[in-house]
């Protein structure tokens, strides 16, 4: 499995933070996503399609808690995403769908995520990729740099 540090947190201060992002990037992304959650008792499944690009098929596991934390996922391409959906819907049940507009701005190894999710509102995730066998400390230390930059404070922090 791959690993990465994440947080998520609620947007405080989204324009100034937003701006920020794009001065961080190396180069940026514009997404039109939907997230399916299914029932998953050892982690967390999710079906992602995408507006003209791939769609995924994730599993990923990590603490509940605030604050960077290791992630580890799995990615797999999935050709027929509305298949995929009937299919894992019917054998496992879903519990959620998230439909959001996601800017990725791409800072090193680095993804930030602003995120305006419908009926939920503006989010942001750091996900620090590591590699293979590096010690998660060192994604800690970017990630905690990088929130201090962003601006993002601790009270915005949000578990999962």
């Amino acid at each position: 499995m791959a690993q990465n540090i994440e947080i998520k947190a609620r947007a405080g201060a989204w324009a100034a933070q937003v701006k920020k992002g794009l001065e961080l990037a190396d180069r940026t992304e514009r997404l039109a996503q939907t997230d399916t959650f299914f029932n998953c008792a050892n982690g967390r499944l999710k079906l992602r399609e995408q507006r003209g690009k791939a769609d995924y098929l994730i599993f990923y596991r990590r603490a509940g808690e605030k604050g960077p934390k290791i992630s580890n996922y799995t990615l797999v391409p999935v050709s027929d995403a509305r298949r995929t959906l009937a299919a894992l819907s019917r054998i496992m049940g879903t519990t959620v769908k998230v439909v959001k507009k996601r800017l990725v701005c791409f800072a090193g190894r680095t993804r930030i995520h602003f995120d305006e999710v419908k009926g939920l509102g503006r989010f942001i995730e750091l996900e620090v990729v590591l590699k293979p066998g590096e010690a998660p400390a060192k994604g800690r230390r970017e990630a905690a740099l990088l929130m201090k930059e962003l601006g993002i404070k601790k009270r915005d922090l949000l578990p999962g």
